[in-house]
């Protein structure tokens, strides 16, 4: 049922865009045959927009993986550096939700652990809507930031670095098969800003899968109850990936490529200073409103990077 809503969506959206095409070369075309040239700020407005569109679309066209059509999670780490890092990782959170709020998916932030002095050491965020893992994938690796420090006395220039994993949302037993055996469940304290009640009673939850040894967190919720069903969450979506990642290891073996450790790798690099400009290292891709992608203007790094796997081996 998911599969065919996703189906439709597209259809629908398809149809639509050739509507808006058609009424909007109806209306240039009427204004240039009666001479009435005040529209054409209008008409380049709407094209524009439409122009936009069909390249998200036409993105959509060339998605193939078997979770492209999913719900995503985004978990954020801060690197080396202490405060200049979780304030990086704060900075790539805001860029995100702002990109996702663009394009109308719903994010929720389902963990987050503080800084001692300001930023996020980590933080968990899922993205709902149609195809946004299959956008959001290419946002996968480590993020390098350079700027003056807000927080250096010296106003020196820094280099700070966060990794960004992005995961396929597991659809829990569908995809993904758990003995409760194999669960340890474990209760604490909150630690970080929060209310009285948090703090005082043991409500986060630790959840560790025994037979891979990953472990999920959360403790930002209400309720033991609600950290349990988030962090199961996560839990399902880390084994969904780490399955993910083991098939695409066997795939690349059989076809004799070399595996590339591409969570590792640094991916882009955002410089404010001495000069402003931010550059993809996988498409050479690259902008100098930097602000601009800060604030979630991402689509140009994502079309081109789509762009370039068309063709690619399967």
């Amino acid at each position: 049922m998911r599969q065919l809503g996703v189906k439709k969506n597209l259809v629908h959206n398809w149809r639509q865009l050739e509507k808006e095409v058609t009424d909007l070369y109806d209306m240039a075309t009427l204004a240039v045959e009666e001479g009435d040239y005040s529209l054409k700020a209008e008409i380049q407005w709407e094209l524009k927009k439409l122009t936009s569109w069909f390249e998200r679309l036409e993105s959509q066209l060339i998605f193939s993986g078997d979770y492209d059509a999913r719900n995503a999670m985004l978990a954020f780490h801060a690197g080396a550096g202490g405060t200049e890092s979780q304030d990086w990782v704060n900075m790539l959170l805001r860029m995100y939700l702002r990109w996702a709020e663009q394009h109308d998916y719903q994010a929720e932030i389902l963990d987050v652990s503080p800084g001692e002095e300001a930023g996020i050491k980590s933080a968990i965020v899922e993205v709902k809507g149609d195809y946004a893992y299959g956008y959001l994938k290419c946002e996968h690796g480590v993020h390098r930031l350079v700027r003056l420090s807000p927080f250096d006395a010296d106003h020196a220039r820094h280099t700070s670095f966060a990794l960004v994993e992005v995961l396929p949302e597991a659809e829990k037993e569908l995809d993904i098969q758990i003995s409760p055996e194999d669960l340890r469940i474990d209760t604490f304290r909150s630690s970080g800003p929060g209310g009285q009640h948090m703090q005082k009673t043991s409500s986060a939850v630790r959840i560790t899968h025994l037979p891979t040894g990953l472990v999920a967190t959360c403790q930002s919720q209400r309720s033991q109850h609600q950290n349990k069903e988030t962090a199961l969450r996560i839990l399902y979506t880390r084994l969904l990936e780490l399955e993910r990642v083991k098939k695409e290891e066997e795939k690349a073996k059989l076809k004799g490529k070399r595996i590339e450790v591409e969570w590792g790798s640094q991916i882009r690099s955002y410089v404010l200073h001495p000069y402003k400009m931010v550059k993809d290292h996988r498409t050479n891709y690259e902008v100098a409103n930097a602000e601009a992608v800060l604030d979630g203007d991402l689509d140009g790094f994502i079309t081109a990077y789509l762009r370039s796997k068309v063709g690619e081996e399967k």
